[in-house]
């Protein structure tokens, strides 16, 4: 009896033992890029951030190792419903182990919550709310290129001190909007501004006129856009027709991307000072992969600062799993040892993943140039000012992280 109990629990532990070789040798990985493919945010994220993946697992160098490499991609269509949705059906069926990009907040807060209940990766570069690395922190998450603290602290704080001390926001309806006011107002007042007033409005919305009615009978001296997208470039047009800057009231873009100042054109984007955390002429790295990325676009289009970040921070996860050995299928472990090492990619520099999944990293202060100073049909921005990285965004010991709890 007892020789027969102790051989099943030795073929029991043989079959352990071989399954943990196993699964420390798998190198599959299956990666989702889930974004706004259709609508307001598809040419700053969409088929670019696709891209993006694409070339990051070309270049990670993996695959001429044995590994085995799936993307796939999916349009949440801008609605948290439909972002769950098909984050589950990838977890439970399509065995994915990753998610990347995800612009739209409210869309990234509830995927962040499936992320974490089926022990996923998610690598966030679309969204800008500071709640992933804060009240809504995670194991799984790790967020990469930019959030509501860094461009509050960035553009409103320079846009303060530099005597722009009341404010009227224009607000996006959600949870980036939410976000983005709360963060700003914070900086404003902690300068000795005043918010003297703000409207919301819906996303994606075409008539702004009722809005920005309002901001120019406030008077205040600045109308901070606390939107993103199409949003963002109908309210800086709109506004241009009201003559609103003309009138002597200045238009605070707090998230501008390259393709908005594309749409919006030099004559009326000029002068509008904002905040990116990549742009493509920024050095000899950053225009050696921009040229790459925009001849395999159909669009000819460089990389926006979230299409750079998908392709960082899959450069990053995919250094993780060589140091893993390979593929635990373990979203935390994943994620954990992610902030092990040090960041470093072309894109970007030098870095890392906080314990809080904020990964550090230099924030610039742009402006956009006058059409006469543009020499080409992508030059759009000039370099006035970097804040470092570890100024850049919200400090350990101020956020509300649980994962910092000991």
């Amino acid at each position: 009896m007892r020789n027969t109990i102790s051989a099943l629990l030795l073929g029991t532990a043989m079959v352990l033992s071989v399954a943990g070789v196993a699964s420390a040798d798998d190198k599959t990985v299956k990666i989702g890029v889930l974004s706004d493919q259709s609508g307001l945010y598809a040419d700053l994220a969409g088929p670019g951030s696709t891209l993006a993946a694409q070339m990051a697992i070309e270049d990670s160098g993996l695959k001429a190792k044995g590994w085995t490499i799936d993307l796939i991609s999916g349009d949440h269509q801008n609605k948290p419903d439909i972002g769950t949705t098909i984050a589950r059906q990838w977890f439970d069926v399509d065995k994915v182990d990753t998610i990347v990009d995800v612009p739209n907040s409210g869309v990234a807060l509830a995927v962040n919550n499936v992320v974490k209940e089926k022990n996923g990766v998610y690598i966030n570069s679309g969204a800008a709310t500071s709640d992933l690395t804060n009240a809504q922190c995670t194991p799984n998450t790790v967020h990469w290129t930019y959030d509501t603290y860094m461009l509050a602290h960035a553009t409103g704080q320079a846009l303060v001190k530099a005597g722009g001390d009341t404010w009227f926001f224009l607000t996006a309806d959600y949870a980036f909007g939410a976000a983005l006011e709360r963060d700003t107002t914070a900086v404003i007042t902690a300068n000795g501004g005043k918010v003297v007033g703000g409207v919301k409005h819906p996303l994606n919305t075409a008539d702004f006129s009722s809005f920005l009615l309002q901001a120019q009978a406030s008077k205040a001296k600045i109308i901070g856009l606390a939107n993103a997208g199409g949003d963002t470039t109908n309210s800086i047009k709109q506004a241009a027709e009201f003559g609103i800057v003309k009138g002597g009231q200045k238009l605070a873009a707090l998230l501008l991307f390259l393709t908005d100042v594309k749409a919006i054109g030099l004559e009326t984007a000029q002068g509008l000072n904002f905040t990116e955390t990549f742009y493509w002429d920024l050095n000899d790295k950053t225009r050696a992969f921009s040229k790459r990325f925009s001849e395999k676009m159909k669009s000819g289009a460089p990389p926006t600062m979230v299409q750079a970040g998908v392709y960082a921070g899959l450069l990053h996860y995919f250094k993780a799993l060589e140091a893993l050995g390979g593929n635990p299928h373990d979203g935390a472990k994943v994620v954990a040892k992610m902030k092990t090492i040090p960041t470093d990619d072309p894109l970007f520099g030098k870095g890392e993943v906080e314990a809080n999944g904020r990964v550090t990293h230099d924030a610039y202060l742009f402006e956009v140039k006058k059409p006469s100073e543009s020499k080409g049909p992508w030059d759009f921005y000039k370099l006035v000012g970097t804040v470092p990285g570890n100024q850049a965004f919200t400090p350990l010991d101020k956020s509300t992280c649980s994962l910092l709890k000991k």
